[in-house]
């Protein structure tokens, strides 16, 4: 089943410390948002990537992605000054009513199995999630005081992609700027309007390149994924 995907890519990367935008550091010699956008290039399922930039650097981008043109429609938005406002955007932008997914621009070892899991989870249920089960014990605190250990059974590290039908998202997006309730990810803006979100098993290779430490994980998945 086809769908499309949207990718907030305005963030700062203030965590990376690298002074630029993080999606243009390298591993394996090409830049993190190049590894990512490649995998929905090749997807011909995806018919279209919707992407939220800063003004300033769109045509960096475009120059970026040119040079793995698969021939798919790539539009570009407007980034905002939160995650959730990038989305926005590209919900506005879109013009389908079908499956949309939503997906960090900095996650770039996602699985294409689990993309198809998705959508088609989506499809049935009307939303659905990537996420892998807590490995740790997780402790909740209050003042660096233990309050509780939480059961692992039930505890589950959330990912993206995160696929929903259109129409639910947009309906969970809209209220949630009309409401100026700022959340983490889609699914919350989901849930918080009363929709049951179901969760597909991800994989434990999709990790965020949010610190130097996941550049040198990112560098070991590549050369495994070769």
């Amino acid at each position: 089943m086809n769908y499309t995907v949207m990718i907030p890519a305005a963030g700062s990367g203030k965590r990376m410390g690298a002074g630029q935008n993080k999606l243009f550091l390298e591993i394996g010699g090409l830049p993190i948002l190049y590894h990512t956008v490649s995998v929905f290039l090749e997807d011909p399922h995806c018919e279209e990537i919707i992407i939220a930039v800063k003004p300033e650097e769109q045509t960096v981008i475009k120059e970026m992605l040119a040079r793995s043109d698969k021939g798919k429609t790539i539009t570009f938005v407007k980034g905002g000054g939160e995650r959730q406002n990038s989305v926005a955007a590209c919900i506005e932008t879109y013009e389908g009513n079908g499956i949309v997914l939503v997906h960090d621009a900095a996650r770039p070892f996602l699985d294409s199995s689990v993309i198809r899991k998705l959508v088609s989870t989506a499809n049935e249920k009307g939303a659905a999630i990537a996420a892998v089960r807590a490995k740790d014990t997780i402790k909740l605190a209050a003042n660096n005081v233990v309050q509780q250990t939480l059961d692992r059974e039930n505890l589950w590290l959330v990912q993206t992609p995160q696929a929903f039908r259109y129409e639910l998202l947009k309906r969970a997006s809209d209220a949630a700027v009309r409401e100026g309730f700022l959340g983490t990810d889609e699914s919350m803006l989901v849930e918080r309007i009363g929709y049951s979100v179901q969760i597909v098993e991800g994989s434990y290779d999709n990790v965020k390149m949010t610190t130097q430490e996941d550049l040198a994980i990112g560098e070991v998945l590549l050369e495994r994924r070769k």
